[in-house]
């Protein structure tokens, strides 16, 4: 009996042996080349407001057309033809259904404007993706914060998908410059109960605090980082020190006048923009954003060629406020972008305007010596034409580029507000050098029994 049990046993054993061998090979032989390499997901992005929830899509084409049947592979073009844009709306609509924590009642979704685009993601290949926008309304009293999201876009049929869920904007959680997200969650299929379970989004209670000191910090940064409004302001403040005569930039005034016409200008622009700010965000007005653009372009200009050749001298504070009144119409751009409640509005406002104005102040306190400095140097005249030339060579393209005619001089002037950490160090090194330069001025003067002079011109104080 030894005999015919060894030899079933060995051919049970090589048997086994060869399916272990055979069927993952014919498995990987017979897999697709997509199978090779990780596949792109999808992403959710929300934008909280005060009573709906914005979504952005993200869906790889080629998934997605594998779940709905809705064929993209021929489209070049970044526009969706109406037909299939139709058919991608109910395909939507039946699958993304938010409802109440509480109750379970149905949100409203509207599917609004979509493209194709090119992109890839970290370990995947090029590949192209459909963004869709939509909104979640929540029934009336319902809370935008809390709430479970019934999503099965491509999972339900390509059951190795995933979609990451994000916050982009959520102002009382001081989310608000739309530049970085938080991850809510992931949906994909739970694989024991094959279902695709819905996300249950918590994004906390939120607090007006959290929202205004966002805001502060959303003003500091749009005020450094806006290299139009920072020019306009400089290029004001340069000649500031400078007394006219005959059309002409000469000599001095005394300081005690120089530190007034530098305090005017500033509080005056700070006057303009934060009435003009007020104004357009509270009124919620819908204003074309590129005539107030082009405006502010244009008043660089004139600041500029004020700077070389004094068009309206002795009166720049009033020039400040006048044109702050532009400049303050482009800062409530932001705002009217982030749709507030009227309580949320206001809280905004005096935390967005408090941090322009604690930035602008910064700002201003580290010219102020390199300005007072410059004006009594020889080479101050070289330097104002050379900084005034500059400043007016930007505007212009920027005036050029408003009018709807981009060009590089444009660009180059826009990509200076990513250097605020070299500006900061730039001032703050001028500060301390003319500080330093002053006090040993002074010093020397005092050690020689000389009095410090302000070469101001005769008969000005």
């Amino acid at each position: 009996m030894t005999g015919p049990r060894n030899w079933l046993t060995t051919v049970l054993t090589r048997l086994v042996a060869g399916i272990a061998i055979v069927v993952p090979a014919a498995l990987l032989l017979g897999a697709s080349p997509a199978a090779a390499h990780p596949m792109p997901h999808s992403v959710v992005q929300l934008d909280v407001y005060r009573s709906s929830v914005s979504a952005r899509l993200e869906l790889p084409v080629s998934d997605f057309s594998r779940a709905s049947g809705i064929d993209l592979a021929d489209i070049t073009g970044k526009a969706v033809p109406a037909a299939r844009a139709k058919a991608i709306r109910t395909y939507l609509t039946e699958h993304i259904h938010p409802t109440t924590t509480t109750g379970g009642k149905a949100w409203q979704v509207g599917i609004g404007a979509m493209h194709l685009s090119a992109t890839q993601q970290t370990s995947t290949g090029p590949y192209r993706e459909l963004t869709v926008a939509a909104v979640l309304t929540p029934p009336a009293g319902a809370d935008v914060r809390h709430f479970t999201f019934h999503y099965d876009v491509i999972v339900h049929q390509v059951v190795t998908h995933v979609t990451l869920v994000t916050v982009r904007q959520d102002w009382a959680n001081g989310q608000v410059d739309g530049e970085g997200t938080t991850q809510v969650g992931t949906i994909e299929l739970d694989i024991r109960h094959m279902k695709v379970p819905a996300l249950k989004v918590d994004l906390g209670p939120g607090s007006a605090w959290r929202g205004f000191v966002a805001m502060v910090e959303l003003g500091g940064n749009h005020i450094l980082t806006g290299t139009d409004h920072l020019l306009f302001l400089l290029i004001l403040l340069l000649p500031a020190p400078l007394a006219a005569t005959g059309g002409r930039w000469t000599g001095l005034v005394g300081p005690r006048k120089a530190l007034t016409r530098i305090g005017g200008i500033t509080l005056a622009f700070t006057a303009g923009h934060s009435v003009a700010l007020a104004a357009t965000a509270l009124g919620r007005l819908q204003i074309p954003s590129w005539p107030v653009e082009a405006f502010i372009a244009a008043s660089i200009l004139v600041g500029a060629i004020h700077a070389i050749r004094p068009l309206f001298p002795g009166r720049e504070a009033v020039v400040a406020g006048v044109f702050g009144l532009g400049h303050g119409m482009a800062f409530s751009f932001v705002l009217a972008e982030m749709h507030l409640s009227t309580g949320q509005l206001v809280t905004s406002l005096l935390g967005f305007n408090l941090g322009i104005e604690l930035v602008q102040l910064l700002l201003v306190c580290l010219a102020l010596p390199s300005l007072l400095v410059l004006a009594r140097l020889r080479v101050q005249p070289a330097l104002r034409l050379t900084g005034a030339a500059l400043t007016g060579v930007a505007a212009l393209g920027w005036l050029v580029d408003r009018l709807g005619l981009p060009n590089p001089v444009a660009r180059a002037a826009d990509s200076a507000g990513s250097h605020t950490t070299l500006l900061l160090i730039i001032l703050t090194l001028a500060a301390l050098t003319s500080t330093g330069w002053t006090l040993a001025t002074r010093l020397r003067g005092t050690s020689q029994g000389l009095r410090p002079r302000w070469r101001a011109d005769p008969g000005r104080s």
